[in-house]
């Protein structure tokens, strides 16, 4: 390994950090600074941008942002309050239900603010140590990223391997059943996880206060959320959008042809959910200021610029020293292909985006020759967030959970949410790559 490499590979390194830390675009704009270093200063070359899968995503975007407008957003909240409510002794497991398919419907982790609220109010009121649901709900919501269709990592994975004739169908059809029922087995263990909360010091100490008890041990009942008129109908044009995308994935021949080839799926994705977002903003007509005002588009726009930046850096450096990085890692993915999950775990920690992992590490994946039915079984190694707790579904939950049963411990990373993310990921590495190898 090279000394230019390294003091390079270090520039990259500074820029995600100092990126993730300010928050926001940082992480985009940063990896601009960053490639002005290494472009103009160290003399590489800048590498292609990933124009394809940051169009993509902002079509996806500009369909579920007007979803959100219409009042979709609340529907799909509303029905998931009144689900929770009704089974509160298994709210370890139905929390994360909800958020799962939260993120599966919307594409972005965080829809999970809107319940988080309601899961630690439901569990406080019927005995459930607050910690357990609202950490796997947390995790749920980020794992799930991976087996969204509309997901900006799922869109990029299906652009990078659908040159190897894997479409997006191949990819859903081992990312949903891994973290779905990765999860499940993580929330068993989970559900014990802890003191129960009737035994919790920090939570009995806390009842010894008369204002503590007053403001937060009275059942408020469920809350009531006005719909708009639209939002059934804005969220029936969405999901309608969701399957015609997967159907085409799963069946090219749907797909219009053009010099012998059926149209690929970054252009099928961006045409079919430009024309949703056409079809919710005729019909149910949402306020213009609200769709580019709302939290979808927000965050969607943020994942585009950190794409733009971040992974447009590390493809730069990884382009620039590709010969020298195949020789450090190849003997290691021939040998045991399945490591290439820490790569991607190590990343998406530093950068706390699935989008930028993806783009800046699967090019590496596919150039290293790894086989893509491993680069799909290890898929959702690009989720973790949870490892450092700055992730702002984390924080805002041990905000909402007043028994003190949820939070970061005296170590920073001795956390509420490692021991039940790191066994997600443990579960679903391993049945995705069970699955990869039966189905692909």
């Amino acid at each position: 390994m090279s000394f230019e490499f390294l003091y390079q590979f270090a520039i990259v390194l500074v820029c995600i950090l100092i990126g993730a830390r300010v928050g926001g675009i940082g992480l985009g704009v940063f990896g601009g600074l960053g490639l002005a270093i290494l472009s103009f200063v160290c003399g590489l070359k800048p590498a292609g941008l990933p124009i394809d899968v940051m169009f993509m995503i902002m079509a996806v975007v500009a369909a579920a942002s007007s979803m959100q407008a219409a009042g979709g957003l609340d529907y799909m909240i509303k029905i998931a309050t009144n689900i929770l409510r009704r089974n509160p002794k298994y709210i370890t497991f139905m929390a994360p239900a909800v958020t799962w398919l939260f993120t599966f419907l919307a594409g972005t982790g965080h829809v999970a603010y809107s319940v988080l609220p309601v899961i630690a109010e439901v569990s406080r009121h019927n005995g459930v140590r607050p910690e357990r649901p609202l950490s796997m709900a947390v995790i749920a919501s980020q794992f799930a990223i991976v087996a969204s269709p509309i997901a900006a990592a799922v869109v990029s994975v299906a652009a990078f391997l659908e040159p190897k004739g894997f479409n997006l169908g191949n990819i859903l059809m081992v990312t949903i059943p891994a973290t779905v029922l990765g999860i499940g087995l993580a929330c068993v263990f989970v559900n014990k996880m802890g003191k129960e909360l009737k035994d919790d010091p920090e939570y009995q100490r806390r009842l010894q206060d008369p204002e503590y008890v007053k403001d937060n041990n009275a059942n408020t009942g469920p809350t009531e959320i006005k719909l708009k008129p639209t939002a059934k109908m804005s969220v029936g044009l969405f999901l309608f959008g969701a399957v015609l995308v997967v159907l085409m994935g799963a069946v090219p021949s749907l797909r219009p042809t053009f010099d012998g080839k059926p149209m690929g799926m970054a252009h099928t994705i961006e045409i079919v959910m430009l024309s949703v977002g056409a079809l919710i903003i005729l019909f149910c007509k949402p306020n213009g200021d609200e769709i580019t005002k709302g939290s979808v588009f927000h965050a969607g726009m943020r994942a585009v610029i950190a794409i733009f930046g971040i992974a447009w850096l590390g493809d730069t450096l990884m382009q620039a020293h590709m010969t020298e990085v195949k020789d450090m890692v190849k003997g290691l993915v021939e040998t045991a292909p399945w490591t290439f999950a820490f790569a991607l775990f190590i990343l998406s920690v530093l950068v706390n985006s699935q989008g930028a992992t993806v783009a800046t590490l699967f090019p590496v994946g596919i150039a290293l020759g790894i086989e893509p039915a491993v680069l799909i079984g290890v898929f959702v190694a690009v989720n973790g967030y949870f490892f450092v707790p700055n992730y702002g579904p984390i924080i805002a939950s041990i905000d909402f959970d007043t028994t003190g049963t949820t939070k970061i411990g005296k170590y920073i990373f001795n956390h509420s949410f490692m021991i039940p993310g790191l066994l997600s990921m443990l579960f679903c590495i391993i049945i995705g790559l069970v699955l990869a190898n039966i189905l692909l």
